[in-house]
């Protein structure tokens, strides 16, 4: 379906799946963001990593509009995020709008937040039926592949509480899956985690690059962004400090800041 809302000025030419040109965010005089310049192309890892404080996860909720930017652009898929450009003036999306366009991004956060009252199938299913209309039947059938995709098909029935950190993460991703989405968007999803858990998460990301799903990925696991990740951009003070191969960057790094970054993590 054609829609008629969307004018030129809202697309860029098909290409890269994210793309940002000089993103500024604030939060009163505090500036996070300061002038972020990148892009993501269709089907890459995309790992951001950096000390706390650097803008990785305030990025990453800029994606989807969880955040508004204050200045520059945002594209995903080629449609401008949260905005609609007429000649040379933004103007903010209604909410619903943002909505529509938010169903098409997956976002897995460092807590869960899974709903505590409802299981774990329940919680995958429960965004197709309520926002894509989705009938219960479907709906089940699919989050019940899903969750054995993930490995957690045994605890179907059971409660978030019932449920190991790991575990609620991986129910957590088979959630944001259950929506279709073009875009994963990972905000440090193992830091919560025991060490022992960690693994578990990670394999279940590693199968969602070998399938091609395009990830965005704050972390701090470099072993995950050196093996898995396509490309690495290293952030600091709300600026790109340095991007690159994962490799290449992770091993030898350019900047003093990464360097100095790189010997306190790895």
């Amino acid at each position: 379906m054609t829609d008629l809302t969307k004018s030129p000025a809202d697309t860029v030419p098909a290409g890269p799946m994210v793309k940002a040109e000089a993103v500024h965010k604030s939060y009163g005089l505090v500036e996070v963001l300061k002038g972020i310049d990148l892009e993501v192309k269709q089907g890459e890892v995309f790992c951001l990593v950096g000390p706390s404080g650097s803008g990785k996860s305030t990025f990453l909720r800029c994606i989807n509009h969880l955040e508004k930017v204050n200045a520059g652009r945002l594209w995903v898929d080629g449609e401008l995020v949260g905005y609609r450009q007429k000649g040379d003036k933004l103007y903010e999306l209604r909410d619903r709008e943002v909505a529509m366009k938010r169903r098409d991004i997956g976002m897995v956060f460092q807590r869960f937040n899974l709903f505590p009252h409802m299981t774990a199938i329940e919680n995958v299913i429960e965004a197709p039926v309520q926002v894509k209309g989705e009938s219960k039947g479907d709906a089940r059938e699919r989050a019940m592949a899903l969750l054995e995709r993930v490995g957690l098909a045994d605890k179907a029935k059971n409660y978030p509480s019932q449920l190991s950190g790991g575990q609620q993460q991986r129910v957590a991703i088979a959630r944001a899956l259950a929506m279709k989405p073009k875009l994963m968007l990972f905000d440090e999803p193992t830091s919560a985690l025991d060490p022992e858990l960690v693994g578990d998460v990670l394999d279940v990301m590693r199968g969602l690059a070998e399938e091609g799903m395009t990830m965005i990925v704050v972390t701090h696991e470099m072993g995950f962004a050196r093996e898995v990740g396509d490309a690495l951009v290293f952030m600091d003070g709300g600026v790109v400090v340095e991007s690159g191969n994962p490799r290449e960057v992770l091993t030898n790094p350019q900047h003093e800041r990464t360097r100095a970054f790189l010997s306190k993590v790895l």
